[in-house]
């Protein structure tokens, strides 16, 4: 089990109540929608008003980080509501740096694998442990979204080097993304560290979800796709999030509302 190291100044950092959700096979659905309907509502968004993209991208982005990190606890909506503009936001970092620099999708994919990995270090170095069950501190939940923008714009140009770089289309793209993350799945029932294999399957479910939005969205001569388009896309996979995150939220204020005896009658 990872091990926090002693705070490094006389103070204490103020400690938070936990601000992350369980790790659930209901988050890892919403996760996947939230990469769909972000990679869709960008690719939207920048073909249909440039200036309306960056407002709704990066404006929306900044209030829901805003947002999230003035919140003194887990929130299902405004968590989910942080990822989801995550998801718009990255998706228009990786795609602006690929545009404006031409840089290859495999430049730019090995730049924010690098990113990852740093601020994963930078952040296991800091407080000895990446374990998001520990994120009970402002610089913890720091962290912790630093690294969630980082594979959110890794994941996005991963999926275009692999959907249109090495002209695999979005179909075989999304099938190769679902085995590979069946790997630390895998993996973690087999008994390896739950900690690695998180971020592991948090880093594929990017290109998993954008992919397989690309494939509905994008027309056939662009990674063999449906050609159903960008902004159905979008919107079908928000009212999906809305729906499984309203559920998660009625569930979550009624085991709040539980006493300790009844929650530990549900544990035995």
């Amino acid at each position: 089990m990872p091990v926090t190291p002693a705070p490094r100044s006389a103070a204490p950092a103020a400690v938070l109540a936990p601000k992350v959700p369980e790790i659930t096979a209901v988050f890892w659905l919403v996760k996947v929608l939230t990469t769909g309907m972000g990679e869709a509502a960008s690719d939207y968004l920048g073909t249909t008003n440039l200036v309306l993209g960056g407002v709704v991208g990066v404006g929306g982005f900044l209030l829901a980080l805003r947002w999230q990190l003035r919140s003194p606890r887990y929130s299902p909506p405004v968590y989910w509501t942080c990822v989801a503009m995550i998801a718009v936001f990255g998706t228009i970092v990786a795609d602006v740096l690929h545009v404006a620099t031409g840089l290859s999708y495999d430049v730019t994919s090995a730049v924010y694998a690098l990113a990852v990995a740093v601020l994963l270090a930078w952040w296991w170095r800091s407080e000895g442990t990446v374990d998001v069950h520990s994120i009970t501190t402002p610089r913890r939940e720091r962290f912790y979204w630093a690294t969630v923008i980082a594979t959110f714009a890794l994941g996005t140009a991963v999926g275009d080097l692999t959907g249109l770089t090495l002209h695999l289309g979005f179909l075989p793209s999304g099938l190769l993304f679902l085995a590979a993350i069946a790997v630390p799945l895998v993996a973690w029932r087999a008994g390896a560290n739950p900690v690695l294999t998180f971020w592991a399957a948090y880093v594929l479910t990017r290109p998993l979800g954008a992919s397989f939005a690309d494939w509905v969205a994008k027309p056939h001569d662009v990674g063999a796709g449906l050609g159903v388009g960008d902004g159905p896309v979008a919107l079908v996979a928000l009212a999906a999030i809305a729906v499984l995150v309203a559920l998660v939220t009625v569930r979550h204020r009624d085991a709040g509302r539980r006493t300790p005896a009844e929650a530990g009658a549900d544990r035995a």
